[in-house]
């Protein structure tokens, strides 16, 4: 298929930007990639991680003590995702590149595939964001309508009462159906995969199975089928709510943008870092647990024109970028907190299911 493509533009706003951030790094002598204290929050994480996993699988704590360690996991679940997966995905979690692939197949340990996650993201999300047709992580049809241009439905008009009962299902819908149908489509939407080689092949077949054996069955086998379903309904659910709320903070909620191309020129209106800024939102950027939490991913508009440094530089370089944007008359859209975010897409999603 034809994609379609940015405006070309002198002097452009993303030349600027690039110019400035460039300058802070060279002053400062900071590295782009992550340091000591992201390594440290990756070992905690893990530590946590594995330290839940090997007490409810083998010393099997009665439900009151394993419902809420299942809790924890699926919080620090989500928070691996974001901090070693994402950052590693995009090369910025170190500059070792066996240290970012590491990272990212964190991810595939749990269940899902860097692979097809960084065609899905780094690729298409990040090169079309909001853009309806293009950008999957708005593709929720026919259960969610995500933009104006997406056909709307009677139950739409309910679709910010019901979306607290499908966002919990996100980590489950990703790793065992959404997975495969992209795999044997070798297609995201419309868009075709980047061809996959046999070392590629071997790594998702590899890591899916490994997922199942340390995840279903060892767990099955030694605590019965009961007490998994009942940890691992759980677990899923509390990771694939906080996966799927904190992108969705990001990008749909009010005053975001949901750009279309001319249908004459097959190009956009603005350059590309321009649609960036216009389609995403930061939120609770003061809030110190919850930057910590989410690895930047609240710094979402830093995020999306620099994906290459990592997310510990988001603070500091986001008041460059936020400069940047006054100087160019662009809004920075930002919500203080996550509970005014949490309005603000529930605020859209009543009037995506009612205009």
């Amino acid at each position: 298929m034809s994609l379609p493509k940015f405006a070309n533009v002198p002097n452009s706003f993303y030349s600027e930007l690039k110019t400035r951030i460039g300058e802070y790094f060279e002053t400062t002598g900071k590295a782009r990639t992550g340091n000591f204290k992201l390594y440290l929050k990756a070992i905690t994480l893990l530590t946590i991680f594995l330290a839940g996993y090997t007490h409810l699988v083998f010393f099997t704590p009665n439900i009151w003590w394993a419902i809420p360690e299942c809790i924890i996991m699926g919080c620090t679940g989500a928070a691996l995702s974001f901090n070693m997966m994402h950052d590693g995905a995009h090369g910025s979690f170190s500059k070792h590149p066996f240290l970012n692939a590491m990272a990212a197949h964190s991810w595939d340990v749990i269940g899902g595939s860097t692979f097809i996650w960084k065609m899905k993201h780094n690729v298409i999300h990040h090169s079309y964001t909001n853009v309806d047709g293009l950008d999957d992580d708005i593709d929720v049809k026919p259960f969610l309508r995500m933009g104006e241009t997406q056909k709307k439905l009677k139950m739409h008009k309910y679709q910010h009462l019901y979306f607290w009962l499908l966002y919990p299902m996100t980590y489950v819908f990703m790793i065992f159906i959404q997975d495969f149908l992209k795999y044997f489509r070798r297609k995201i939407g419309d868009i075709p995969m980047k061809k996959m080689n046999t070392v590629d092949h071997i790594d998702f077949w590899g890591f899916k199975l490994l997922f199942i054996v340390l995840f279903l069955v060892v767990p099955i086998y030694i605590v019965g089928v009961k007490a998994f379903l009942l940890g691992f309904i759980i677990f899923s659910l509390v990771n694939g709510f906080i996966l799927s709320i904190v992108f969705q903070l990001a990008h749909t909620v009010e005053d975001t943008a949901f750009p279309t191309a001319n249908i004459n020129t097959g190009r956009f209106e603005d350059e590309w870092a321009v649609h960036q800024v216009k389609s995403t939102a930061n939120f609770a950027t003061d809030n110190k647990f919850v930057c910590w939490f989410v690895g930047g991913l609240n710094f979402q508009i830093e995020h999306h024109l620099f994906p290459k440094i990592s997310h510990i530089h988001y603070p500091a370089i986001s008041k460059i970028i936020k400069k940047a944007c006054q100087d160019y008359g662009l809004v920075y859209l930002e919500n203080p907190t996550v509970a005014y975010a949490v309005h603000s897409h529930v605020a859209f999603l009543k009037q995506m299911g009612r205009n």
